[in-house]
């Protein structure tokens, strides 16, 4: 069983950056590829950027590319999204997930453990 549980999000303007951290309780976090998702009101939930179990991999959904980047500590069992150059529409619902194949997939059903959420909101 692994928990995880995001930081808070919050309001900022557009061109400004935010760092999300998605924090995992449970044993064996490093065998899990964490993944970045979101969901705009209306919309479905997207990829927006993983990173393997072993941090030697990332992948990054192209409207993010540039301008996100994700990383972790794994002496931490943290992983990180620095968002910089926000966008209005960046804003969405963010969730991190693990991927127990260890590999960070960009489809949301390999998933088996997400966060709560926490939101990003990104003023014009």
């Amino acid at each position: 069983q692994l928990q995880l549980l995001e930081s808070e999000g919050g309001l900022v303007q557009a061109g400004g950056s935010l760092r999300l951290s998605c924090g995992a309780s449970g044993r064996a976090y490093t065998n899990y590829g964490i993944g970045w998702f979101r969901q705009a009101p209306r919309k479905e939930r997207e990829f927006v950027a993983a990173v393997s179990g072993s941090a030697g991999r990332t992948d990054y959904a192209d409207s993010v590319k540039g301008r996100f980047t994700i990383f972790r500590d794994n002496a931490e069992n943290t992983v990180y999204l620095q968002m910089n150059n926000l966008k209005p529409e960046d804003t969405a619902v963010y969730y991190c997930a693990a991927d127990p194949t260890g590999w960070g997939s960009s489809r949301a059903t390999v998933y088996m453990y997400w966060g709560r959420g926490t939101q990003v909101t990104v003023s014009s």
